[in-house]
């Protein structure tokens, strides 16, 4: 009868063994996991800052290449107005310096040439078929 009551003991052994094996495994699994995340997020943030220093470098290469937006060309062309404007309010003021009205008027933008039509809307004359 000794062996019977060693089965439950073996038995209780065996499942707290299988438990803390267990708790074990979900440990080592989570600190794996945490591991895997931080060298995850040390990734994003060296491709991140890869990113913004090719961003800075590709602006710093090109930056001085690239044509004028509308409104850096507004801001040009009104500083060209007012340094006309006092150009001329110099050039007034200068002995011998024709009368305003003598003065060559500013030339007028040249007009853009109009767009050729399509002759989508025209109707084509139709050859007549022989037989």
């Amino acid at each position: 009868m000794a062996e019977r009551r060693d089965i439950p003991d073996a038995l209780r052994e065996a499942v707290e063994r299988t438990v803390q094996a267990t708790v074990d495994t979900r440990v080592r699994a989570q600190d794996a996991v945490d591991d895997l995340g931080g060298t995850v997020d040390d990734l994003v943030r060296n491709a991140e800052k890869g990113l913004r220093t090719g961003r800075r470098s590709v602006r710093a290469a090109v930056g001085e290449r690239l044509p004028a937006s509308q409104d850096e060309m507004r801001a040009l062309r009104a500083g060209l107005r007012e340094i006309s404007r006092r150009l001329d309010s110099i050039e007034a003021r200068l002995p011998g310096a024709p009368e305003a009205d003598e003065r060559p008027k500013p030339r007028a933008k040249p007009k853009p040439k109009p767009k050729p039509r399509s002759p989508a809307g025209k109707a084509s004359p139709k050859k007549p078929q022989s037989k």
